[in-house]
């Protein structure tokens, strides 16, 4: 699931109500066409620091994408990341390859990125993150998509995203994360809280939200992620960017 003043460039932006009425029973959550139609005012309201993070794509894209490699975008969603990556692209001979498993979020990044032409071919295409074949590669994006994936899987996955890495080439992986204790948790939870009242969601959407979350989206600490992505052999692992309990990392190969 991926997302500056570039998702402006993606859909048009209506407003999600999808959680504003009372519900008997709350379905986990999932990519469908209702959430395509709002996903860039829900992922907006809902994700603090998100254009900050975007905006600094294409700062990303200067440093690590090199001449006749290709970069990814896994869990594309709209094609935010893809826009802001593409942005910053300077040398010749390279492709774009965003990928989402969601048919709704596809069909309509498509259609997005066909509006958004340059010199630097971007390949949409439906699929599986976890089967899909990196090579390559100079910046692999994983925004906000991990959390989704079972986490008996994370670990291939990763390295997996090593392997096709070139020597020298980038990781940006973002999530949401839990702390490492109690505390700091409720903390955090309480700003991310008073964040989505502030950007009008009501106490009914944001607890049924968190309800069609709950199972779905497994967050990890910080420790958690460091540990996996150095296992899977990266030399060079930060936390380039945090707002509240959401975080990027950067790994290097």
């Amino acid at each position: 699931m991926n997302k500056t003043t570039q998702t402006s460039k993606t859909a048009s932006k209506d407003q999600d109500k999808l959680y504003s009425q009372p519900r008997e029973a709350i379905a986990g959550f999932v990519f469908d066409d209702a959430v395509v139609k709002v996903f860039e005012d829900m992922i907006g309201r809902s994700v603090p620091g998100y254009t900050t993070l975007l905006s600094m794509f294409p700062v990303l894209s200067r440093v690590f994408i090199t001449a006749n490699s290709r970069c990814y975008d896994l869990g594309c969603s709209l094609g935010a990341a893809t826009l802001a990556i593409q942005q910053g692209i300077e040398c010749d001979n390279v492709e774009i390859i965003a990928v989402d498993n969601s048919i709704a979020m596809v069909d309509e990044c498509q259609t997005l990125m066909a509006r958004h032409k340059n010199k630097v071919s971007v390949v949409v295409e439906r699929g599986d993150v976890c089967k899909l074949e990196i090579t390559n590669a100079s910046l692999v994006a994983m925004n906000f998509t991990l959390q989704f994936i079972p986490e008996s899987g994370r670990k291939i996955l990763i390295k997996k995203i090593y392997s096709g890495l070139n020597e020298g080439g980038a990781f940006i992986l973002s999530e949401k994360i839990k702390a490492k204790n109690t505390v700091e948790q409720n903390r955090l939870t309480s700003l991310h809280h008073v964040f989505k009242k502030a950007n009008g969601y009501s106490d009914l959407e944001i607890s049924q939200k968190r309800s069609a979350l709950e199972n779905v989206l497994v967050a990890e600490t910080v420790e958690q992620h460091m540990t996996r992505l150095k296992q899977a052999g990266f030399s060079e692992v930060l936390v380039w960017f945090q707002c509240f309990n959401f975080v990027s990392f950067l790994a290097i190969k």
